[in-house]
């Protein structure tokens, strides 16, 4: 319950906020949200005796809360107040680096220097975006293969050119002076993926507390940073790998944070990721063939020739097992031509091939006989640097090393367990499938396995264990319900999760309206669809005067198209997602209207969330077609199936109520605050012929309509 002490700090901070915001209008629907939010953080259950509490979502929330409603200043405040009123840590999660810096860089600096509340905040990434300071070293020292003896390179495919030498170089030179902080994000050039991998921090080749660098190593100042501030600002993918490993290793327990998810209609798919593995066939044969190279040196430094002998029996037994499946695929026409070189093999209903059971389970349980040798080498290395023998330094460098070697077999071993599973019938199944790719007349094979729902791992890992949480976004509704994002969270089996739905404060009558043209041509039928779209949009787009257009398009090629064949009057004009970055492209369409001429943004899908041009930035937002995804990718096929299965519809239950956030996602570009103004024009007549277009339109703004 909501203590006095605790409303009234709310309430005077709020007022301080108001005070010293030039400007400033009390938003309703923002004292609704701090209101919201206080409330479900001071519902919260405490451990008693040692006892988690059976939570069941009484802390938990979701808010919708659209544009202009001020959503991180009132979860901000609200949050603050409560975490350190009950004594924990406030998370703030987001899905994008811009919301991230948002937050960081404008929103916490104002809301510690305008409110009189004292707090103090740091931004949390993965520790793949920190720096190791010892694996850097050991390869401008150039030690992996003088000191070691075995080409470590050539076992894990990995050369390193004299560029990126010198690049390393560079960055040790420039670390060691204390001109970088070893953060990814604030090098001054381009870091390629490639390179940054072979010198960041890594959970499987770190030395924790025995590492030599400790004392300087990003991630460690970082860790030991953020456990002295108030607010800690991630990401959905750290947030979610830190649950996937148990939870506070990384962030602070779940036990004893608050959560404020913003852009919350991301998780889902987030989590999805985070727990889908794949590996080639090819890399892990290659790896397995080399495997020797390094368990004979940990077998020389450690002394344990026997634990080797078994990790070499047990690389050698799931080799043959892999070979095995090279022949049974090569053999196969289970794989779909395909015309791109690449094809997918995907297994019915996540159901292993009974041919293929009992090979199946056998390479997962050499996978799992090869990892659990792996992790006894890797004791026994540590065990060799707790004693402190000799060859010290060797044992570290090797240990470093050898740690990407048990990511690798940890990713192997993951992979083939899923694929050995046996699905639930009660609860949506794992998705399994495999990748043929063929390329320059060589052939790989992509074992793959994924969930379809993480709802279950959401319950289990964050829901059950967390103090509380508020998942808030312009957007959670689909189809004017929250249904969906319960579902994908596994937040409907939480009876006391409440759901709130904030008005908007813009008058959208007044400020805009929704145009439908009368296009003769179904989207389905694409050629037509084009055409009809190249003749409309001159008569839509005024190219006159210094105002701004937004396409939206939910194809490249139908984009491209139209921008080649649009009237050589509007190419000057057109700016296309794709042709420069999306930062050059938003200043030189901001430049145009400055100097008084008119910018047309031609984008896809990632334009229609996130893109922010106020004013006459962008009166005209136009969309090319409503925003249905295919079901053409395994995890959506699979979850597809099983729905029919159940009884259910996909395209109702899934394509509908995705496309309605989509689409409002999309049509929330024009108004971004009380002075913008302008029309949405749909080209895409099904949303008032189809017997779903009703639901798509009541869930959209309550424009004027044409």
């Amino acid at each position: 319950m909501l203590t006095e002490l605790e409303k009234e700090a709310i309430r005077t901070h709020y007022r301080n906020l108001s005070e010293n915001l030039e400007g400033f209008r009390p938003r309703r629907a923002q004292r609704e949200m701090l209101a919201a939010v206080a409330q479900t953080f001071a519902r919260s259950l405490e451990i008693e005796n040692d006892i988690p509490p059976n939570r069941n979502g009484e802390s938990i929330s979701l808010i919708e809360g659209p544009t202009g409603v001020g959503k991180s200043l009132a979860y901000l405040l609200s949050g603050s107040v409560l975490a350190q009123s009950r004594n924990k840590k406030l998370v703030v999660s987001s899905a994008t680096v811009a919301l991230q810096e948002q937050l960081v860089y404008r929103d916490l600096p104002f809301l510690s220097e305008n409110s009189g509340l004292e707090i103090s905040f740091a931004l949390a990434k993965g520790r793949g975006r920190y720096l190791c300071p010892y694996r850097m070293y050991q390869i401008t020292q150039n030690m992996a293969q003088n000191e070691l003896g075995f080409d470590y390179q050539m076992l894990m495919k990995r050369k390193i050119d004299n560029d990126d030498r010198k690049t390393i170089h560079k960055i040790a030179d420039e670390f060691a002076e204390r001109r970088f902080d070893g953060d990814r994000d604030n090098w001054h050039g381009v870091l390629s993926d490639d390179l940054w991998s072979r010198i960041n921090n890594d959970r499987h080749s770190c030395l924790k507390n025995t590492c030599p660098n400790r004392s300087e190593c990003p991630f460690f100042l970082f860790r030991d940073a953020i456990a002295h501030v108030d607010i800690i600002v991630a990401n959905h993918d750290l947030l979610l790998s830190d649950i996937a490993m148990g939870g506070g290793v990384i962030l602070p327990a779940p036990e004893n944070c608050f959560y404020c998810i913003d852009e919350a209609h991301h998780l889902h798919n987030k989590a999805i990721s985070q727990f889908a593995f794949a590996h080639s066939l090819n890399d892990a044969r290659i790896f397995l063939e080399r495997f020797h190279q390094i368990s004979d040196k940990v077998a020389q430094l450690t002394n344990k020739v026997e634990i080797a002998n078994l990790a070499d029996e047990s690389a050698g037994i799931l080799l043959n097992h892999l070979r095995s499946w090279e022949t049974i695929l090569e053999q196969s026409d289970c794989f779909p031509a395909s015309s791109y070189g690449d094809s997918i093999w995907l297994w019915q209903n996540g159901k292993c091939p009974e041919n293929l059971q009992e090979q199946v389970a056998n390479t997962a349980k050499s996978a799992s006989a090869f990892n659990h040798q792996i992790n006894q080498l890797s004791e026994a290395l540590s065990q060799a640097r707790r004693d402190k023998n000799n060859n010290t330094s060797l044992i570290d460098q090797l240990s470093a090393e050898f740690g990407v070697v048990s990511m690798r077999s940890e990713n192997i071993m993951s992979v083939w367990n899923l694929l050995n599973t046996e699905n639930d019938p009660n609860i949506p199944p794992l998705a399994k499938w495999i990748t043929r790719i063929q390329s320059d007349n060589k052939r790989d094979y992509i074992f793959n396995s994924s969930l379809v729902s993480a709802a279950a791992q959401l319950i289990d890992k964050l829901w059950k264990k967390t103090a509380g949480a508020v998942l808030t976004s312009a957007t959670l509704r689909a189809v004017g319900s929250f249904d969906m994002i319960l579902e994908q969270t596994g937040l409907n089996s939480l009876p006391e999760t409440k759901t709130f739905a904030l008005d908007s404060p813009f008058n959208f009558t007044k400020q805009a309206e929704l145009y439908i043209p009368p296009l003769k041509a179904n989207p389905k039928d694409s050629e037509a669809h084009t055409q009809e779209i190249i003749n409309w949009l001159p008569k839509l787009i005024d190219e006159k005067h210094a105002v701004g257009t937004l396409v939206l398009f939910s194809s490249r090629k139908q984009m491209e198209e139209v921008a080649l064949r649009l009237p050589e009057n509007y190419q000057s004009y057109l700016l296309i997602q794709g042709d420069r970055s999306k930062q050059q492209l938003i200043k030189e369409h901001n430049l145009a209207i400055s100097e008084g001429r008119a910018s047309i943004i031609f984008g896809l899908d990632s334009f229609a969330e996130g893109l922010d041009l106020p004013g006459d930035a962008c009166i005209h937002v136009i969309i090319a077609k409503l925003p249905f995804a295919m079901p053409d990718d395994p995890v959506d096929k699979t979850l597809s199936e099983w729905i029919k299965q159940q009884g259910g519809n996909p395209f109702m239950q899934l394509s509908i109520p995705a496309a309605s956030i989509k689409l409002t996602q999309a049509v929330g570009r024009l108004i971004r605050s009380e002075n913008d103004y302008g029309r949405v024009t749909i080209l895409d007549t099904r949303i008032i012929t189809a017997r779903y277009g009703k639901n798509l339109l009541d869930a959209l703004p309550p424009f004027r309509r044409i």
